[in-house]
């Protein structure tokens, strides 16, 4: 990982403006763009308006929430490639194709070439922006790992953004890329991840930490079984076999037990909604194993059979204890009563026993 020197020592003095260049041109559906204009933690139009105090002036340059078009739009992203715009953060969102597989075409671009006229491929995009970065987010589970593009069988040899620049490129900065999975990325957890790099390049926060697989540690650092309602159900071999049930659902299909997501803590929107919140299966969607490992969907997984054959007899006793011991926990004390006897085996000292 980065040393806190190391950032210290390539932080722009004095910053008093950022941009966000944000590429949708990857092998995507724009989801994770229009997920983010649903965050409160911090929204959006906090982050652009400067109501949060501390930050820089953001520029964010977003063709999906853009009011530029064409040239009036492509301007900064120009401009950052030729070394005259600094600092930016680098935002990509959707898988990165192979444009080396092909005879002709392209697979992805954004805007075109003036010099060539050829489009400009999402590819040499990243090649041109990354190096000159102050910090690099994949935003969503297809700009990560690849995703549902990247999938056994895909015609595009399609990858996420670590995989192409490799697991061990680093910024300007000398950060490594930060990886934000989720189809689409939860809207709080993208703008949570960009306030916290924002704040880093203000000098203001420590490096940002991340685990193996490059995401933030303090959202993806549990797993979705942990911050379950259900997960006692699970304890207790409780088990639903129905959508929409307040049980447990691993024997209907959840992954939730191994995947590393904060959605039933956090939920989706301020605090509501969220796949399990809601009475749906985690189908793994920000693992990098994503959809492969976990096919079939609506089954239960494989693990899931093993680990639950095992809680049976376990869960079922534990059910049936703790059940007892309800029941007589909602029952009162048996001295509560209105007859004439006191029986709450209160011994007064100085009056003799109780009649």
């Amino acid at each position: 990982m980065v040393s806190p020197a190391t950032l210290q020592a390539n932080r722009p003095p004095d910053v008093k403006e950022v941009h966000i260049l944000w590429i949708t041109a990857g092998l995507s559906c724009d989801g994770d763009s229009i997920s983010v204009t649903g965050a409160t933690l911090p929204s959006i139009e906090d982050v652009m308006l400067g109501a949060i105090p501390g930050l820089p002036k953001v520029h964010l340059h977003n063709p999906v929430l853009a009011v530029e078009v064409g040239d009036d739009f492509l301007k900064p992203f120009h401009d950052a490639a030729e070394g005259n715009l600094d600092p930016f953060v680098l935002v990509l969102e959707g898988s990165l194709p192979n444009e080396e597989i092909k005879d002709e075409g392209y697979w992805a671009a954004m805007g075109t070439d003036k010099a060539t006229g050829q489009p400009i491929t999402t590819c040499e995009w990243i090649d041109r922006l990354a190096p000159k970065a102050w910090g690099v987010i994949a935003a969503g589970t297809c700009a990560t790992y690849g995703g549902i593009h990247a999938m056994a069988g895909n015609p595009t040899g399609a990858m996420g953004l670590a995989d192409y620049l490799g697991w061990g490129f680093r910024t300007k900065a000398g950060l490594p890329i930060v990886n934000v999975p989720g189809c689409p990325v939860q809207p709080d957890n993208m703008m949570e991840t960009l306030l916290y790099l924002l704040y880093q390049a203000a000098g203001l926060a420590p490096v940002i930490p991340l685990d193996d697989q490059l995401r933030p540690t303090w959202l993806f650092g549990k797993t979705v079984h942990e911050g379950c309602d259900r997960a006692g159900y699970y304890e207790q071999a409780d088990f639903g076999y129905e959508y929409g049930t307040p049980k447990c659902m691993v024997k209907i299909g959840c992954w939730g037990p191994v995947v590393n997501c904060n959605v039933t803590k956090r939920g989706w929107m301020d605090g509501i909604g969220g796949c399990p919140n809601v009475g749906g299966i985690c189908i793994a969607c920000t693992m990098p194993g994503f959809p492969d490992k976990f096919m079939p969907f609506m089954d239960e997984p494989p693990g899931a059979r093993v680990s639950g054959s095992l809680i049976n007899w376990y869960g079922r006793m534990i059910r049936a204890l703790r059940g007892f011991t309800n029941r007589t926990a909602n029952e009162e004390p048996a001295w509560r009563h209105p007859r004439p006897e006191l029986t709450t085996g209160y011994r007064p000292r100085h009056y003799g026993p109780a009649r």
